[in-house]
């Protein structure tokens, strides 16, 4: 008996571990999260353009992740109701972490088309799927 329940719980507890998400998948989520919430108090009329990076190849994602965050600073609340949850999500951006992987990229921020700023956030939204 005593064997059973403790093949039991083995199982479950396999079971869990298996399922459950990575570290890594968690942050990338949640940074989609931030970036969806950005765009809703982003100011996009009469605002800077911003060099966004479109379909990065694969040896260019540091590079890309690192204009995002770069260019990110550039924008600005629509209202100074938002501009505590503005800043809030601002920092969580500034703070995600990528990994260099060493490779040099030859596109650097500047050679990226500039966009207005919501097409900039969705664009970066869509590099953390």
């Amino acid at each position: 008996m005593k064997r059973m329940i403790i093949f039991c719980m083995l199982f479950f507890y396999s079971i869990v571990v298996l399922t459950a998400a990575s570290p890594r998948a968690v942050k990338y989520k949640q940074m989609q999260r931030t970036i969806r919430d950005l765009e809703t108090i982003v100011k996009d009329k009469d605002a800077e353009l911003l060099h966004t990076p479109e379909n990065p190849v694969e040896g260019c994602l540091y590079t890309a992740v690192t204009c995002f965050k770069k260019e990110i600073e550039k924008l600005q609340p629509v209202s100074n109701q938002e501009n505590t949850m503005f800043t809030k999500a601002i920092r969580r951006v500034r703070n995600f972490t990528y990994k260099d992987p060493g490779k040099h990229c030859e596109s650097t921020c500047e050679s990226y088309e500039k966009k207005t700023p919501k097409e900039f956030l969705k664009n970066f939204a869509n590099l953390m799927q």
